[in-house]
């Protein structure tokens, strides 16, 4: 993987290299950039794709000891690190973690678009059972641990209160086993996600909302019907909230679509931001 040096630390990447649009995919607490592999597959010969692993937990380095890492501060840490690498007209996308609404919002100078599939929003973070489960991990002097122990047990991967309700489907064994690893071995990213969980400010997502009534860009809401963690009605509510939003449901998955669904998680990026690029060439001809 590359990295790149920014204010809370060193933060590593994948870049397919490509040219064509920029995308820039993000994952939630515990994931790493193998959460996207099988869309960047199916997206790179046509795109940019960009996939920073942010400190949450999926990490492998741990961030300096003073740095923000609350939900806003990691939120600051993903507009840096779109700015510090040039990144210009890109399509944001989220799954699972909440927190580019905030970059989004706050940050939408380099921003050409949006796609949010399921994730935290409004009042639902942490999010279900999951998060519910995390966020007492997180409070628990030396939590964190025991949970990278109980997701080396396959059958224990598949609970609710783990990764049960949020994959429809079993996650590959060297996924989680990529997700872990900094959890296992690093005692400083134990600390980066504690930090994360006690210092968040967990109504910025509410606020975040509110603000996304004015967000201008294309965006692109593609929500699984059946999710389990991320209610539905969010996708919906999202899509009305959002002046340029485009409402898509997607059967036979859960809150991780990319793992669930990548061929239709890739189908719907590459036509949206197909639909983008020619609108803006239409404008850019008036």
């Amino acid at each position: 993987m590359k990295s790149v040096q920014l204010s809370s630390g060193v933060v590593e990447y994948e870049d397919s290299g490509r040219g064509g649009p920029v995308l820039v995919l993000v994952g939630g607490l515990l994931m790493d950039a193998t959460l996207w592999r099988d869309v960047v597959a199916r997206l790179a010969p046509t795109c940019r794709c960009v996939v920073p692993v942010l400190p949450l937990g999926g990490h492998r380095r741990p961030m300096h000891a003073d740095a923000d890492l609350s939900l806003h501060g990691i939120a600051e840490l993903l507009a840096e690190f779109i700015e510090r690498l040039d990144l210009r007209d890109v399509t944001l996308v989220a799954n699972d973690w909440g927190g580019p609404q905030i970059t989004a919002v706050r940050h939408p100078e380099r921003i050409a678009a949006l796609v949010l599939l399921p994730e935290e929003a409004f009042d639902n973070i942490p999010p279900g059972l999951p998060g519910a489960v995390a966020g007492l991990a997180g409070r628990v002097p030396g939590g964190i641990f025991p949970v990278a122990q109980v997701l080396r047990v396959p059958v224990l991967r598949r609970l609710p209160f783990t990764f049960g309700w949020m994959a429809r489907r079993p996650i590959p064994a060297d996924v989680v086993t990529s997700w872990i690893a900094g959890i296992r071995t690093e005692r400083g990213v134990r600390r980066d996600v504690a930090k994360y969980v006690r210092t968040s400010d967990y109504t910025g997502l509410e606020a975040a909302a509110g603000e996304l009534a004015h967000f201008d860009r294309p965006t692109l809401v593609l929500w699984a019907s059946q999710d389990r963690v991320m209610p539905p009605v969010h996708g919906q509510r999202l899509s009305d909230i959002i002046p340029d939003a485009q409402h898509v449901e997607v059967d036979d998955s859960y809150t991780l679509m990319p793992l669930d669904r990548p061929d239709a998680v890739a189908n719907e990026i590459a036509a949206f931001v197909a639909r983008v690029r020619r609108r803006s060439n239409a404008n850019d001809g008036d």
